[in-house]
């Protein structure tokens, strides 16, 4: 059998080896520290300062060492609600989140105790302040002025700390209820205000384009009378000469063989005594010379057509008026006057798009052809 003193040596012997081994992993553990490849670790031993831990395997002495962990990633801080007084004594809250990143690790370890926590009461201090030197209106629409303004102030003492700040963004900023209620009261009378012009200036502008268009309407409608007298006129002047010129060629057979038919008229008669004055005897001649071509007279008397005078002539207009049957006779040239009256009736009605001058233009044009008749010697027509 062991002895009872040997088995005790060796259960202490293995006691002994457990507990070196086991010293040994714990020292082999705490000399090995993996840094990610993000992060870097400011290292102190015996509470000294060291140096930085870069990313990878790093070996170290055993329970004298710390480690403190910076992460060099872009980190976001959010800046709690904050209250605060514009320049203009209106109430206002508003909060943030501001974006920083760590440049440099032994700054942010020596020089300042919580650096997330530094900055984020740096931003908040720095908002109200911010926010107090302006005015209202300025707080709601300048929303990255108050940003640069933030991270302006933001950069300077964040430096000293190895920290940059990238990027301030604000929030929200909302004034108090009592305030946000007089604006949309102010808004709602701006809009109203907005409808009543808009409202009034179309009124307006309908009213200037009904009295465009009345005015326009006058105008054509003038236009259209001014158009049917002048072809009324015309039509006047026209028969006037047709009548001119159908009297003229009657000529002296016409009167003739009205002359006949008178007596033929007396002669139905029940007397049988008739009383013909010189006048109608001379007819007689005149009309057997008709006949036979003979030279008859009778009381030495001939009868011959009436002539007018030059005058006369002149102001009927007889000497022209073969010139206007020739152009009459002319196709191009004929009017058709149940058309034209047609046309000027159109006008009056409204109902034609002719090209119908402006009525001064009419005016100023009949009175140029009056001057060039006055000045012809003509009466107008």
């Amino acid at each position: 059998m062991i002895p009872a003193v040997a088995l005790q040596s060796i259960s202490t012997v293995s006691l002994l080896a457990i507990i070196l081994l086991l010293l040994a992993v714990v020292t082999a553990y705490n000399s090995v520290i993996i840094v990610d490849a993000y992060e870097k670790r400011a290292y102190t031993r015996f509470g000294k300062y060291q140096g930085l831990l870069q990313p990878g395997l790093n070996l170290v002495l055993p329970f004298v060492t710390k480690a403190y962990t910076f992460d060099m990633r872009t980190m976001t801080l959010d800046v709690p609600r904050q209250e605060a007084i514009t320049r203009d004594n209106s109430p206002v809250t508003a909060d943030a989140v501001v974006y920083i990143k760590v440049m440099d690790a032994e700054k942010a370890f020596l020089e300042v105790d919580d650096y997330k926590k530094a900055v984020s009461n740096l931003a908040q201090t720095t908002l109200r302040a911010v926010l107090g030197d302006m005015e209202l209106d300025d707080t709601l629409n300048k929303r990255q002025e108050i940003n640069a303004k933030i991270r302006t102030e933001l950069d300077e003492p964040t430096d000293e700390w190895g920290i940059r700040v990238e990027s301030v963004e604000v929030r929200e900023v909302n004034p108090s209820k009592d305030v946000q209620q007089a604006m949309e009261k102010q808004t709602s009378a701006e809009r109203r205000r907005r409808a009543m012009i808009l409202e009034a200036q179309g009124e307006r502008r309908s009213s200037i384009e009904e009295a465009q268009g009345d005015k326009q309407s006058n105008i054509i409608r003038a236009q259209g009378e001014k158009q049917s007298q002048i072809l009324e006129a015309q039509g006047d002047a026209i028969s006037t000469v047709l009548r001119a010129k159908s009297a003229e060629s009657m000529g002296e057979r016409a009167v003739i063989e009205r002359g006949m038919e008178t007596l033929e008229e007396i002669g139905k008669g029940e007397s049988t005594k008739f009383v013909l004055p010189q006048e109608l005897t001379s007819l007689v001649g005149r009309y057997g010379k008709h006949l036979q071509g003979s030279d008859a007279k009778e009381n030495g008397h001939v009868l011959e057509g009436m002539e007018f005078d030059d005058e006369t002539r002149e102001m009927l207009g007889l000497d022209d008026i073969e010139e206007i049957i020739n152009e009459f006779s002319d196709e191009d040239n004929v009017v058709d006057i149940e058309q034209m009256e047609e046309e000027a009736q159109a006008v009056k009605e409204g109902q034609s798009q002719a090209d119908i001058k402006d009525p001064d233009e009419i005016i100023e044009d009949g009175q140029d052809d009056l001057d060039i008749d006055a000045t012809d010697g003509t009466d107008g027509k």
